[in-house]
């Protein structure tokens, strides 16, 4: 049977019967589709929803999405948001009708779920060395002359294993040498020397071809904006040896990648100081958390902080829990945890109380700890706190957040639900 199209997978979605595999939603809609239940438009409030749920703002996250296509337009910028942060097909939709050039992924699950919903161009921003997932991936190349596949190579060996996975493929497999950030750092080759090793290795292969470099300049030792310019022109000045040592020839574009969500004004700087190579250059930006953004790690790292001229992101995510405790006039527990709150980098944040259709603060509310399925809240005589009252918090982490949640409904600002957004982890 033929794979559907993109279009039709993602209006697939929509047809995916409401149940129990769902949290937060209404037990009423139980055997209704997705498509149906948005046609209803709830209430997230008063529409049944269950609590512990979590919602994403529609409105936050049109303006996440604009703000970083604009960004990267005015800098110059291809774009290829990390996937990861999501793993939501209706998402990767949007960023790529928003101009995005493809999707950034990490590992092959996540490369299937892309071509699964018709994503045409993927950066593997990891080495790849498995040979069941070469195998895959050089079918797919085979069968789809428009698909393209970039992946980072970081040391002979490896370039070694891939060559024996991909042996007698039709078409060979687009990889760049990933610098590491430095002594230390996590993946990648660690000076120049060896990159050429590592080039030359390729170079050796009929089954790979050397299209750029690459890293990630968020891994950079003791990041500072001095340290991670340095870094960035380092991957730059890598991409110039190479080309004039001929390791790009016959290319029709040479990649240049980098970029997460904290320091992107840094490779914006950098990258427009890239000089004239002997073909044009593919700068390529790979930021993904911005899509929902955050009220704890990435409001404080955002590089917007920096550039407060360029714009403001907005934190999306909203997760809802109901008071079900108050044993004392200092404590209180709702029923969402470390199953349903990223909490890897930051506890939830108290943000509003909901009670008879009123919202207000969360004054003198705070969040303490989670157990598997409470969290803890420390409560001074300013709060006002029922058991019975919604408590909506701010999540940290975009990426262990969404992971969390299978069908998360996207809301309005007055609570109707307009969508419902799946993932795929």
């Amino acid at each position: 049977m033929a794979r559907d199209t993109g279009s039709e997978a993602l209006a697939r979605l929509a047809e995916e019967r409401v149940d129990h595999r769902f949290k937060g939603l209404p037990p009423d809609a139980a055997g209704l589709t997705v498509g149906e239940l948005a046609a209803q438009r709830r209430n997230l409030f008063t529409g049944g929803f269950t609590t512990p749920v979590l919602a994403l703002s529609a409105e936050r996250l049109e303006h996440n999405l604009a703000l970083m296509e604009t960004y990267a337009v005015r800098h110059g910028l291809a774009f290829a948001p990390h996937g990861k942060t999501s793993m939501a097909p209706r998402l990767f939709r949007q960023q790529i009708d928003r101009g995005a050039w493809g999707i950034t992924l990490a590992v092959p699950h996540q490369v299937r779920v892309a071509r699964e919903f018709g994503v045409e161009r993927v950066f593997l921003a990891n080495e790849l060395v498995d040979p069941a997932a070469l195998r895959w991936i050089s079918a797919e190349l085979d069968a789809d002359p428009g698909f393209r596949l970039v992946c980072y190579v970081d040391s002979v060996r490896g370039v070694e294993l891939m060559d024996a996975a991909l042996d007698g493929a039709r078409r060979p497999l687009d990889v760049v040498v990933e610098l590491a950030a430095g002594e230390g750092a996590r993946t990648g080759v660690r000076d120049e020397a060896e990159c050429a090793a590592v080039a030359d290795a390729v170079a050796g292969t009929r089954t790979l071809r050397l299209v750029g470099v690459a890293g990630y300049e968020g891994e950079v030792p003791r990041a500072d904006p001095e340290r991670v310019h340095a870094w960035l022109r380092r991957l730059v000045a890598l991409a110039v040896a190479f080309d004039e040592a001929g390791r790009f020839a016959g290319l029709d574009e040479i990649v240049v990648s980098a970029g997460g969500s904290a320091w992107f004004d840094a490779v914006a700087d950098v990258f427009a100081q890239i000089p004239e190579l002997s073909a044009p250059v593919l700068k390529l930006l790979r930021s993904g958390a911005y899509v929902s953004h955050d009220d704890g790690h990435y409001r404080k790292l955002t590089p917007f902080n920096r550039v407060p001229q360029e714009g403001t992101l907005e934190p999306a995510f909203r997760l809802w829990a109901q008071v079900v405790s108050r044993p004392s006039a200092e404590q209180a527990f709702v029923n969402a945890g470390k199953r349903d709150a990223a909490h890897d980098l930051d506890l939830p944040f108290a943000q509003v109380v909901r009670r008879d259709g009123t919202e207000r603060p969360a004054t003198g509310v705070s969040v303490t700890a989670l157990s598997d399925q409470h969290a803890w809240l420390r409560t001074t005589d300013e709060a006002d706190l029922e058991v019975g009252d919604w408590v909506g918090m701010g999540l940290s982490h975009p990426c262990t957040s969404f992971d969390k949640w299978q069908l998360i409904p996207l809301a309005e600002a007055d609570g109707t639900v307009v969508d419902y957004i799946r993932t795929f982890f």
